[in-house]
C-alpha cells in the first residue's frame, strides 16, 4: 500500500453534491493530516486536472474523473457489440485476435482472445502500444489527419523496438498511404521479433476511427502466404463492428483483396 496514494484518494472522495467545494484546511482537519502535506497532495492532483481551484482558495474535483469514467463507459459500449464477431475470427483465423480504441497517443488493448497454440499465455488487455509499429495502431494512424499524427510522433517519437521498425517521418507517410489504399495495415515483426499481425481500422458514427481489431501470430504465413485468406476476414469484421458503432461505410463488404 502507497500511503501518499490512499491519501490523495481520500481528497478526491471528500467532494460530494452536498459539499462540491473545500478549502485547504476543511480538508487537512477532515483527513488529520498536516497542511503542508495536504497542500502538496492537492497541487500534484491540481498539475493532472482531478482537481481544480476555484473562488480563490477553494477546490472542487477537476475533469480527469469524468474523462476516465467517460472511457471506461466507451470500453464497454465499445468491446461487448465487438466480442461475437471477435470470436468468429478468431475460430476461422485460429489465430489470436485483439480489440483496441484509440486512447491519446496510445492504442489501449480492450479485448483479447488468445490462440492456444501460443506458447506464452498472456492477456494484452489493458497494454498501451505505440501506434506506429503495430498493426492495430498504424489502422488508427492511418486515418487520422495529418497534423494529428505529426503532434502525436512530436509527443511520442517513433522509437525503434526491433530492426523492422519504422523509425523516420517518411517510411512512416508511405506507410500509412499504403495501408489506407489497401484497407488492412501490417506489422512484420516491428514490435516484438517473430509476431506477425494484420489490422483494420473501426470507425464511430462520426466517420472517425474509434479503435482497431487484427489477427497475429507467430507465423509469417499470415502476412504473407495467408493474408489474402485473413485481409478480408479482419477487413470485414472491422466493418460489421464500426457497422454496430452507428457508422455507415460507402463501399459494401466484401472488399477485394489488394
Amino acid at each position: 500500500m502507497i500511503n501518499s496514494v490512499l491519501k490523495a484518494i481520500k481528497i478526491m472522495q471528500l467532494f460530494n453534491a452536498s459539499e462540491p467545494r473545500l478549502s485547504l484546511g476543511e480538508i487537512s482537519r477532515r483527513l488529520d493530516m498536516p497542511k503542508s502535506t495536504t497542500h502538496n497532495l492537492l497541487n500534484t492532483l491540481l498539475s493532472e486536472g482531478f482537481i481544480e481551484k476555484v473562488d480563490g482558495d477553494q477546490y472542487a474535483l477537476g475533469t480527469t474523473p469524468l474523462s476516465l469514467t467517460q472511457n471506461i463507459r466507451v470500453n464497454v459500449e465499445f468491446r461487448d457489440p465487438a466480442a461475437p464477431l471477435l470470436r468468429k475470427l478468431a475460430d476461422s483465423s485460429h489465430e489470436s485476435v485483439y480489440l483496441t480504441v484509440k486512447d491519446g497517443d496510445y492504442a489501449l488493448y480492450v479485448y483479447a482472445i488468445e490462440s492456444p497454440r501460443r506458447l506464452l499465455a498472456r492477456t494484452a488487455v489493458g497494454d498501451r502500444m505505440p501506434l506506429h509499429c503495430t498493426s492495430v495502431g498504424k489502422a488508427i494512424l492511418a486515418h487520422l489527419p495529418q497534423d494529428e499524427v505529426r503532434k502525436i510522433v512530436d509527443r511520442v517519437g517513433l522509437p525503434r523496438f526491433t530492426e523492422a521498425t519504422i523509425n523516420d517521418w517518411d517510411s512512416l507517410m508511405r506507410e500509412m498511404e499504403i495501408t489506407r489504399k489497401r484497407g488492412y495495415s501490417l506489422d512484420q515483426s516491428e514490435v516484438e521479433p517473430g509476431i506477425y499481425c494484420v489490422g483494420a481500422p473501426i470507425f464511430n458514427a462520426r466517420g472517425r476511427v474509434l479503435g482497431s481489431c487484427s489477427v497475429s501470430g507467430t507465423d509469417p504465413e499470415i502476412v504473407s502466404g495467408r493474408l489474402a485468406d485473413l485481409s478480408p476476414q479482419v477487413m470485414n469484421t472491422a466493418e460489421e463492428i464500426s457497422r454496430r458503432m452507428g457508422y455507415m461505410p460507402i463501399k459494401t463488404s466484401p472488399r477485394p483483396f489488394i
